[in-house]
């Protein structure tokens, strides 16, 4: 049984990779019966975390039969989700043009890289690629080094998947106003350059430079960096605020250091580095974690994804669940009245077609 804020909303989704199914299992895990359109000869990865959550029904687009099938499908939907390049959802027969046509009302959510227009809007590429284009993977890494492939969360999922969610929950809202839906062109490299919007304040100001390992936000500070411990771990030292910064030097005994005083002075930051290095390779995680964590100094161990779901703190906020015998993240945010829920684990291609098409109430016989 759904729950969560979105329960009631339908939504029809296009199987793909990456940032389209991580949108698709945040609607489902808000409560939003999503419904998968793969291909007969798809198949699914047993522990694909994206893949969580929603129903499979097969269709060969290819068969007039089964474009029907689709298009009966949009018409019952509130949202569509699709990740092809421009052009091929047209080309398949459902298109903007044809979905509206079915459902004026649809809300039809696009997710690609580049966008929907542009000079490089038929080309491939991915996450990396996109994050290149947006300034953002320029200002990570450090100095003098070319900047590392980081995480594919900033493009894919922060850029895109992030994006695309509240752009289509916009429009949702919007169109139970007017009745009409709208097409969200959701581009990774728009979304990446949005997230990129307080840097890129801070050097119209003359704050942050383009120069790496530079800055108050890229290890270019001694209090906001990650430092080796005695065993090899490491830990996370963020305090930017005076006071917290203050309260670092405290416990750690750097207060009777007088060059740590100067916590701005960029000048003194490689320096500074250096000292607080030396210190924190005198203790292992651990100890740091007892004598560091939980307190104003804005700290945190570095966990392994093996280590965080056994953490305390997420332990008792849930923040991890085991589905079907897989540790995974779960539902996020929480809600106080209408709370969002896994609906289950990743289903087989086409292993729910009958059982969409009777609660949809369409007449059609499914692969």
């Amino acid at each position: 049984m759904a729950s969560g804020p979105l329960d009631g909303v339908k939504v029809v989704e296009f199987a793909g990779i990456g940032p389209g199914p991580f949108c698709c299992m945040l609607l489902s895990d808000m409560g939003a019966d999503v419904v998968r359109i793969d291909r007969p000869s798809g198949r699914a990865m047993r522990n694909d975390v994206t893949a969580r959550g929603r129903r499979s029904i097969a269709l060969d687009m290819k068969q007039p039969e089964d474009i029907e099938v689709a298009l009966a499908l949009i018409a019952k939907a509130d949202i569509l989700i699709e990740g092809f390049r421009p052009g091929v959802m047209e080309r398949l027969g459902v298109g903007p043009d044809a979905a509206f046509a079915r459902n004026p009302k649809l809300v039809y959510g696009r997710m690609t890289g580049w966008g929907q227009n542009g000079p490089l809007a038929q080309a491939a590429g991915h996450d990396l690629n996109y994050i290149a284009l947006s300034g953002a993977l320029y200002a990570m890494g450090r100095k003098d080094t070319p900047p590392p492939p980081p995480l594919n969360l900033v493009g894919d999922y922060g850029g895109g998947a992030l994006y695309l969610a509240m752009g289509v929950l916009a429009a949702y809202i919007e169109a139970q106003r007017s009745g009409k839906g709208q097409v969200v062109d959701a581009a990774i490299t728009d979304g990446a350059a949005s997230l990129m919007g307080v840097m890129y304040g801070l050097r119209a100001s003359q704050i942050w430079t383009d120069e790496r390992e530079a800055n108050l936000l890229d290890g270019g500070a001694h209090f906001y960096d990650v430092y080796e411990t005695k065993d090899g771990r490491y830990v996370s030292i963020a305090p930017i605020e005076p006071q917290f910064y203050a309260l670092l030097l405290e416990k750690t005994g750097l207060k009777e250091d007088p060059a740590f005083a100067a916590q701005m002075l960029k000048s003194e930051w490689p320096a500074l580095k250096e000292k607080l290095s030396a210190l924190v390779r005198t203790k292992t995680r651990e100890e740091w974690s007892a004598l560091l964590e939980g307190t104003d100094v804005c700290f945190a161990p570095v966990l392994t994804m093996a280590e965080a779901p056994n953490h305390p703190h997420n332990v008792t906020r849930d923040t991890f669940v085991e589905v079907a015998g897989l540790i995974q993240p779960n539902a996020a945010p929480k809600f106080s009245r209408t709370p969002g829920a896994i609906q289950g684990p990743a289903a087989q291609p086409g292993a729910n077609g009958a059982e969409i098409l009777a609660d949809w109430g369409i007449s059609a016989r499914p692969r």
